[in-house]
């Protein structure tokens, strides 16, 4: 059977290459995607040659991009601990994960991950040589993963997540997904519903319900807070908003919202999404038309006034940002997808964002319990802002509810790094080092 996905995968992927190649004429990103890997095998050997002995065990983890990335560094960060000597290999799919982390230091080598075509993936694996692949949240490859196990790599699935709705149910392609997710040593996803949908969906027993690394990631990253010490006191007294991840529909609402309740002592920061000079100076232009003062972080003054606008426009700033608010607004809920919600809720801050919240529980779990707020427009957002971010009892009270809904789901990395110590070494201790 796995020989029949093969072939099929094998005769369909060429396809897919060209959709992709014909997307980038149109699409900056998918371009820069394409042309980031020109050298990919080249600069793949120079950077594994630095490595210091082929007798160390590797551990190549792939992510899509940033955010999964994120859900692997406290497993990164705890197998270390255990034993350093251990290799780390990152690959990305995406132009923004890698250009974000390629100088990161968590681990050894960070690549591109290969177009999926069967010699490309067999390269690639016979270079990295690792003991096991741990691929984190979902980007599943056929060739990659196929070969990796063919050549006796475990795999591990980290923050394993299945909707009802996934592709990967559909009549056909099913039996693509049940092939791969077959190879796989054990799933461990993010929720109990989603280790019984592989497990029942896919006729396996190797998923199980391990929780998200996120979670101790937002809370080990809360605690470190060097980058924006400076910043704190041009905002004491003050009431702050901080804006993460915004696009250019959250900005109307945004600034329409905060200028009808801005006062002498309000402020609001705002981190766009995209850091690009177009996209910082159209923000300066929307801000500017409304009588908006602003200073940007990258010219930020020693004579800074804490009433203008601060826009972040260099990357690498708004986890730890989250520190100086009294709430947060997460963009990317008019879009495609909110974005991290967890990163402002663990400072205990009301989380308000837009209707789109389909791929993301915490945000739907954070309105249910209500630490977390939807709204549709600006006279909604309007009103969030007076009982959340102006009255103090009201922020108290839903971000009390967001702090301990993020530190009631920590412990995952634990869970995982347990059962890779014993693939890795069945006689390892998975204690902390004392």
């Amino acid at each position: 059977m796995a020989l029949f996905w093969l072939i099929i995968y094998n005769l369909c992927f060429p396809l897919f290459w060209f959709i992709f190649f014909l997307s980038g004429l149109f699409n900056q990103k998918l371009r820069d995607s394409l042309n980031g890997r020109n050298d990919l095998f080249r600069d793949l050997k120079r950077k594994l040659s630095s490595l210091t002995s082929a007798q160390h065990k590797r551990i190549w983890i792939h992510a899509s991009s940033v955010g999964e990335f994120e859900q692997a560094r406290p497993v990164i960060h705890k197998l270390k601990q255990i034993d350093p000597s251990l290799k780390f290999i990152a690959t990305f799919s995406s132009i923004s994960g890698y250009n974000a982390r390629k100088n990161n230091t968590d681990v050894d080598v960070v690549s591109f991950l290969p177009l999926d075509f069967f010699n490309h993936a067999k390269r690639f694996v016979s270079l990295v040589k690792p003991e096991i692949l741990i691929l984190v949240r979902y980007d599943y490859w056929f060739n990659h993963l196929f070969l990796a196990h063919k050549n006796n790599v475990k795999l591990y699935l980290i923050a394993g997540v299945l909707r009802e709705d996934a592709i990967y149910l559909k009549p056909f392609i099913k039996g693509l997904y049940r092939q791969m997710f077959a190879m796989f040593e054990a799933l461990f996803t993010a929720t109990p519903q989603d280790a019984d949908r592989f497990n029942n969906s896919f006729d396996l027993k190797t998923a199980q319900f391990a929780g998200d690394p996120r979670f101790d990631q937002v809370i080990k990253r809360s605690r470190q807070l060097e980058k924006i010490n400076y910043l704190k006191p041009y905002y004491e007294g003050k009431r702050v908003l901080v804006a993460g991840s915004t696009w250019e529909k959250d900005e109307a609402l945004l600034i329409a919202a905060y200028n009808a309740i801005k006062s002498a002592e309000t402020t609001l920061i705002i981190a766009p999404h995209e850091v690009n000079p177009e996209n910082i100076k159209r923000l300066k232009q929307t801000l500017a038309a409304t009588k908006l003062t602003y200073q940007t972080i990258s010219d930020f003054p020693q004579s800074f006034n804490s009433n203008d606008i601060l826009i972040i426009d260099q990357i690498g700033f708004l986890a730890e940002l989250y520190a100086l608010a009294n709430a947060a607004y997460i963009g990317g809920g008019f879009g495609v997808n909110v974005h991290n919600t967890l990163e402002a809720a663990v400072y205990g801050l009301p989380v308000i964002y837009g209707p789109t919240i389909t791929k993301s529980l915490e945000a739907k779990d954070l309105a249910e319990l209500g630490g977390g707020f939807i709204v549709h427009d600006q006279h909604e957002l309007r009103a969030v802002l007076n009982r959340q971010f102006l009255d103090a009892e009201g922020q108290q009270k839903a971000g009390e509810i967001s702090r301990n809904y993020v530190r009631s789901k920590s412990g995952a990395t634990d869970v995982i790094v347990s059962e890779l110590m014993k693939a890795l070494n069945p006689k390892a201790q998975t204690t902390d080092p004392q």
